[in-house]
């Protein structure tokens, strides 16, 4: 399984490792760090990238090599042709349309040809949401299964332990990257002065937000924990009160997104306050786990949580939602994708 990133906190990468190697699978990981990359960013990086990745799996013995995402697919191709191996695509997201791709067309291109030569030759494609295959079907015509971003059930915890009626955690949890929301939820503790925002991640912008909060006359309610890994996460996002899911419309990427964080904070019986867009909009309406925003920027978000605070919540107010958000259901598929090739 190839990733571009560090492997720390790719939380799905994780899971369908764990599933597959508890159906008996071998699996070997293998991220930035394995790679020993030298360039940091930019087309150097996803050049460099793909030519090690190349070279590592040609001295590698295996029966499928799994591609996540489009920036791994190129060298995961020639790799799977060149031995023989079967070919799995996994699309976390709409990559060529990612928020730091707008207005970059000559980019954009160069990962839809990628797509559009390699992926109709994958043996298995899978997706996070039917969006987004319904989005590739209709582009390049090709079937991809969708086994959604969904976390176990943890233990159950006191949700807010340790926090009281001026001290409620909202948590924002994920890359703290373009687009993401960080900035309204600072903002929003304007009108929120009885919480305070906890921002659990690493991103393109942390710095900046942290500058940002830095500035604000509430800045001593507002928490940077830097990235976490998953075990370090989970009971953080258990003593929540508020999960913030914010997304700005930004492209298809980010309109299509089902983030693994609305799965997380579901299994952890967490309300939610999300954007209106497709996807985690319909999770929040259809099993009544949170609130809507109505709008976009600080605004909505502080009435949204606001609205959220005024229930008490019980632990069967996310018995629906979990039953239809099971890994156990998810997992099934996985495998049967993986047994089927």
């Amino acid at each position: 399984m190839a990733v571009t990133n560090d492997l720390v906190t790719d939380r799905r990468v994780m899971r369908h490792a764990e599933t597959l190697r508890a159906a008996g699978f071998e699996v070997e990981l293998l991220g930035r760090r394995e790679l020993g990359m030298k360039k940091k960013k930019g087309w150097r990086f996803y050049a460099e990238y793909n030519v090690r990745l190349w070279w590592r799996l040609m001295r590698t013995r295996c029966d499928i090599v799994w591609a996540n995402d489009t920036d791994t697919l190129l060298g995961c191709y020639v790799a799977s042709r060149l031995k023989g191996w079967k070919l799995v695509m996994d699309a976390h997201e709409l990559f060529p349309e990612v928020p730091e791709l707008v207005g970059r067309e000559r980019v954009k291109q160069v990962w839809e040809t990628i797509e559009r030569k390699l992926m109709p030759k994958c043996d298995a494609r899978l997706t996070v949401c039917q969006s987004i295959a319904d989005y590739y079907r209709q582009k390049y015509g090709v079937r991809m299964e969708v086994v959604r971003n969904i976390s176990l059930t943890p233990s159950p915890s006191p949700r807010g332990e340790g926090s009281s009626e001026r001290n409620r955690v909202l948590l924002y949890q994920g890359c703290v990257n373009k687009g993401r929301g960080v900035d309204w939820a600072i903002d929003a503790l304007e009108w929120l002065e009885d919480c305070r925002l906890v921002v659990a991640g690493g991103g393109d912008l942390l710095e900046e937000m942290k500058t940002y909060a830095a500035q604000k006359p509430w800045k001593e309610r507002i928490e940077f924990t830097g990235r976490l890994t998953p075990e370090a996460l989970e009971p953080l996002t258990q003593q929540a009160n508020v999960g913030l899911v914010m997304l700005e419309d930004m492209g298809l990427s980010y309109h299509f997104a089902l983030p693994n964080r609305i799965g997380d904070f579901v299994a952890a019986g967490v309300p939610m306050v999300v954007s209106d867009l497709p996807e985690m909009a319909v999770v929040v309406r259809k099993f009544k786990v949170g609130e809507v925003m109505n709008g976009t920027g600080a605004k909505p978000l502080a009435e949204a949580v606001k609205k959220v605070l005024a229930r008490e919540w019980k632990e069967e107010d996310f018995a629906s939602a979990r039953a239809d958000m099971d890994w156990n259901k998810e997992k099934e598929k996985l495998i049967k994708i993986i047994e089927t090739i």
